[in-house]
């Protein structure tokens, strides 16, 4: 599940946490609403940011033989 927290602080400081987005395209998600708070004063990125998306691509093919015993 993807999520986004907010903590704003009284002095107007906002600390944002981004869970559930494998990969880097968490920037992407987070571009446009870090341009409307300001100047990011720091990143840290997560165990996720550095995740990679797994993709499963599996074929399973059966094949039924009669046994003529």
């Amino acid at each position: 599940m993807e999520s986004l927290e907010f903590v704003i602080y009284p002095d107007g400081r906002v600390q944002e946490k981004v869970t559930g987005i494998i990969g880097a395209s968490c920037s992407e998600v987070t571009a446009a609403i870090e341009a409307q708070l300001g100047v990011v004063l720091t990143n840290e990125p997560t165990s996720e940011f550095f995740a990679l998306a797994v993709e499963q691509n599996a074929v399973a093919t059966t094949q039924a033989t009669y046994s003529e015993w």
